[in-house]
Formats: C-alpha cells, sequence, structure tokens
C-alpha cells in the first residue's frame, strides 16, 4: 500500500485537548507544533471526533437512559410565550415565597390557595385570606413600577368558602368511612388477633 499514514496518537490527542482547555492562551509555551495531528487530521476535528466518541461510549453505558422528562413534551410549549418563563420556572421548582415580582408571587400563591384554606378551621378565617389575597391581586394590577402583567383572577369569597364547606364535608365523610371499616375490621377479629393488633401499634 502506498501513501499509508501513522496510526494517529491519541493519548497525545487527548493531553492536546487538556492543554488548550484548561490553560489560558496567554499562559500556554511557544510551540511549533502543527494544527494538525500525524493522522493529517486538524486539532478542530480531532476534538469533534473526541467529543462524538465519548457520547458514544455514554449512550453504550447507559448514562442517557430514564432521564427526567424523557418521552415526555416539553413543559410549557404549549402555552403563549412568558418572557419571565425562567423566573417562574425557579420559584415554582424552589417554591419561593415572598421573593420576585407580585406577578409571579401570586401566581404561586394562588396554586396552594386551595391548600392553604384547608387547614384552616372556621369560615372567618378563610374569608379574612380571601379577602386579604384579592386585596393583594388588586394592588399588584394598579402597580406603575413596571415589572410582568398580573394574570393572577380575583377569587369569589362566597363560592370558595361554599367549596371550602364542601371539602371539610368530604373529608369528614372520608374520616368517618374509614373509622367504620377499621371498627368492622376490629369486630370481625377473634380475641386474640385484637391483642396482637393493639401491641403492634
Amino acid at each position: 500500500m502506498t501513501g499509508s499514514r501513522e496510526p494517529s496518537d491519541t493519548p497525545l490527542n487527548v493531553a492536546r485537548y487538556k492543554i488548550n482547555r484548561e490553560i489560558p492562551a496567554a499562559d500556554r509555551p511557544e510551540t511549533t507544533e502543527p494544527d494538525t495531528n500525524e493522522a493529517g487530521q486538524s486539532m478542530m476535528d480531532a476534538r469533534a471526533q473526541y467529543v462524538e466518541i465519548s457520547i458514544q461510549q455514554a449512550m453504550r453505558r447507559g448514562d442517557f437512559d430514564n432521564l427526567p422528562g424523557t418521552g415526555k413534551p416539553i413543559p410549557g410549549l404549549a402555552a403563549p410565550y412568558d418572557p419571565d418563563w425562567w423566573i417562574r420556572q425557579k420559584i415554582e421548582r424552589e417554591q419561593i415565597t415572598g421573593l420576585g415580582p407580585p406577578a409571579l408571587t401570586l401566581r404561586s400563591e394562588d396554586a396552594g390557595l386551595d391548600a392553604r384554606l384547608d387547614g384552616v378551621f372556621s369560615a372567618s378565617q378563610v374569608r379574612d385570606l380571601l379577602e386579604d389575597f384579592n386585596r393583594r391581586v388588586i394592588e399588584a394590577r394598579r402597580q406603575l413600577r413596571g415589572g410582568p402583567p398580573v394574570v393572577t383572577a380575583l377569587r369569589d369569597v362566597d363560592a370558595e368558602l361554599a367549596r371550602w364547606q364542601d371539602r371539610r364535608e368530604a373529608k369528614r365523610l372520608e374520616q368517618e368511612v374509614a373509622r367504620d371499616r377499621e371498627a368492622a375490621a376490629l369486630a370481625a377479629m377473634t380475641w386474640r388477633e385484637r391483642r396482637r393488633a393493639k401491641r403492634q401499634r
């Protein structure tokens, strides 16, 4: 075979890549090495090949298997463009409260308002919380400092109070059914089984 080339020196190419990546150009010693390796391949091509090989090896090892979000649509693609998407996602992901523009903090508070209301025990407290929330939404809409627009809707206090009462009633019925089931299961047990169940508690 005529014109055969020497095999490329992979460790040497890796060392060059690391030097080029880690040492700033100003601190590098002057070299008279050409921009091509022994195989006549340019350094840029060698780097691209190294990266491609690393990716292929990682795929064979399964490093990219079962990544979060695999097979799911990218969130937020169907929604209209929101210029503040990055800060909204950060607030939602890290559950940050009290920081950021009112438009975003009110939006995250609105998402968790039902759970907050369910932790309250009287109708007057629910009414106070809803009125305070609506007041802050109205104030945020009137702001003149700029920032993202407030799209959080006001809550209808009477309708939310009725929903809160329905949720409480459903929870109470659920607890009663669970108690009845437990009582029926205890009644079906023998004296020895009841004693064993008490010990396990």
